[in-house]
């Protein structure tokens, strides 16, 4: 009887880290984002100092979620804020994708 609840308990503990760690539509956005970015480049739309900067705030949302994930737990608080932080990069993307500039 107590082997069986240990074997649980151990299984618990290793399972709710890897699901914790699994942030599906946070990164599905964020490849979303960075189809945007490379598409715009691609097309003259983005300039080489404004895909620079593009893919600087990309790696500061990327940073959020890796400081999120760190304890194996993501809070929604967290995703929240990563959230957050993807509308921000979001409205970037637009603005300087449609703004007179081109390459």
């Amino acid at each position: 009887m107590k082997i069986n609840f240990l074997v649980a308990a151990v299984a618990t503990m290793v399972a709710v880290p890897v699901f914790a760690q699994s942030t599906p539509v946070i990164d599905k956005r964020e490849a979303k984002q960075e189809a945007r970015i490379e598409q715009g480049t691609a097309s003259g739309q983005l300039t080489p100092r404004e895909t620079a900067r593009l893919d600087n705030g990309q790696a500061h949302v990327q940073n959020m979620e890796a400081n999120a994930k760190a304890d194996g737990v993501v809070t929604p608080r967290e995703r929240a804020k990563i959230a957050h932080a993807q509308n921000v990069q979001s409205r970037h993307i637009y603005r300087q994708k449609h703004d007179a500039q081109t390459q």
